[in-house]
């Protein structure tokens, strides 16, 4: 007899974690699961083996059943073939879900890994919890304390993740993390045996602590309840989705990571234009889009750019590659060219947009700037390039101090108030170990005063792009 399901609410907030096949000697997904929980602080984490004793310093249990305290939450990396025994040990110790980072079960194209599956399913009902996976690597709820990587933010954010991939889950937090971005929640499904896209669009649809949902999907089972699911969450939060399998290759790969048997492209990516979903192509995607629905604020009302770079060539590709992804450069008004003249040096310098003048590395110069083209009114946002690294060696040491960052961004800040437009950053990475280390001093100082920062002009303008364009839409 089926008991009542589980909410997700309740899976996300769990109070006790076991993790079953962990080895005190195999560094592996297991293994990083309890070291990660424990730098997280997680209060009450179960290693289950009973080959041994302790594990990480923690008292290693030989079932589900030995453990003394609460287990609401079941992580499994154990072969496919125990998995029955072990879920008969979760319904009777009153589990609420259990994640399957094993795999070998439909994605395998065996018949027997179906059956499994169909078991497994049968088994979660009669016992009341839910299955997450299987062949994923599960939840990361920051303000749980649930982590499932290393080195990534324990802060809550208003961003939700869906994925169907386990590396994507694990990767959006940590190099998104960089740029500012934090997270309400981010789950790895897998087969989407038991939890799925749909379920949890719905869920995030409804949540207080979302305001943007991504996702990467494979494959959807049930066309017509996915549509209805996106229509509502498009309706009233950002979605940005990244399709996988858009080719032959991708479609193979697909069906053989999740057993995913994907719609055609064309119907889903007109269903997303239908319902105003943001589609993109990769996780560099998703994260820049989300960088700029966070921080491009206020959101650019139109796609006109002002560009102050820093560089003849540099200024000449962010024209090209500006326009070439639909946004704009109008030419500077006689008027606007002429006061920037007047506070500017003339000499090795283009005024028409991309504005680029030799002094443009100085706060002085670029506050100047700033307050000139903030008031075009054909301008809807003002685009910084660092297009070298003149940190360490052209620069002296400036752009790695106060003397540059705090007065630049001072003034950034001050535009941003007065003008309500929004300012962006274009950070272009060095070469060098030496420049890294002080690129990344001024990307975090950019990224914790709140302002975007992107690491290539194609990206950047693709992402507001598409941001400007659903934000018309929207309206």
């Amino acid at each position: 007899m089926e008991q009542k399901s589980v909410t997700l609410d309740e899976i996300f907030s769990p109070r006790g974690v076991a993790i079953v096949g962990v080895s005190p000697l195999k560094l592996d997904f297991a293994q990083l699961i309890v070291y990660t929980l424990k730098e997280a602080q997680f209060p009450a984490i179960y290693p289950v083996n009973p080959k041994y004793d302790e594990v990480l310093g923690l008292p290693c249990y030989p079932n589900v059943r030995a453990i003394p305290g609460t287990v609401d939450y079941v992580i499994v990396s154990i072969p496919a073939g125990s998995t029955l025994a072990l879920l008969d040990d979760c319904a009777a110790k009153g589990v609420k879900s259990v994640q399957f980072f094993t795999a070998g079960f439909r994605e395998s194209g065996y018949q027997e890994g179906a059956e499994l599956e169909k078991a497994m399913l049968k088994k979660a009902k009669e016992g009341g919890f839910r299955i997450i996976g299987p062949n994923c690597t599960g939840l990361y709820v920051p303000k749980s304390r649930l982590v499932n990587y290393f080195n990534i933010p324990l802060e809550p954010g208003p961003i939700a993740f869906i994925s169907q991939s386990g590396g994507h889950a694990n990767n959006l937090p940590r190099y998104g993390g960089c740029r500012g971005l934090r997270f309400s929640k981010v789950v790895s499904y897998g087969n989407a045996l038991d939890v799925d896209e749909i379920e949890l669009m719905e869920y995030f649809t409804q949540d207080g602590e979302t305001e943007i949902i991504a996702a990467y999907i494979e494959g959807v089972r049930d066309g017509a309840r996915f549509r209805k699911a996106l229509e509502e969450a498009a309706a009233r939060k950002p979605v940005i989705i990244y399709k996988g399998g858009r080719t032959d290759a991708g479609l193979r790969a697909a069906h053989g990571h999740t057993a995913s048997m994907t719609s055609s492209v064309a119907v889903f990516d007109a269903l997303c234009r239908q319902y105003n979903a943001i589609l993109v192509e990769s996780v560099d995607e998703i994260i820049d889009t989300l960088v700029a629905l966070r921080f491009a604020s206020p959101l650019p009302k139109g796609t006109g750019v002002a560009f102050i770079g820093a560089g003849g060539g540099p200024s000449v590709l962010a024209g090209d590659e500006m326009e070439k992804e639909g946004l704009s450069l109008p030419r500077f008004s006689e008027e606007t060219q002429n006061e920037l003249k007047k506070l500017l040096p003339v000499a090795g310098s283009i005024f028409t947009n991309p504005l680029d003048t030799p002094n443009l590395a100085t706060p002085e110069a670029i506050a100047t700037a700033l307050g000139v083209l903030s008031r075009v009114p054909e301008i809807d946002m003002i685009i910084y390039h660092i297009g070298f690294h003149p940190i360490t060696s052209w620069g002296m040491g400036r752009f790695g101090s106060d003397v540059f960052l705090k007065p630049v961004i001072d003034a950034m800040l001050e535009i941003r108030k007065s003008s309500g437009k929004p300012v962006i950053l274009a950070i272009r990475p060095p070469a060098d170990l030496v420049g890294m280390e002080e690129f990344f001093t001024c990307q975090d100082a950019f990224v914790a005063a709140g302002f975007p920062v992107f690491n290539s002009l194609g990206m950047l303008a693709r992402a507001l792009f598409r941001t400007v364009r659903w934000s018309r839409a929207r309206r």
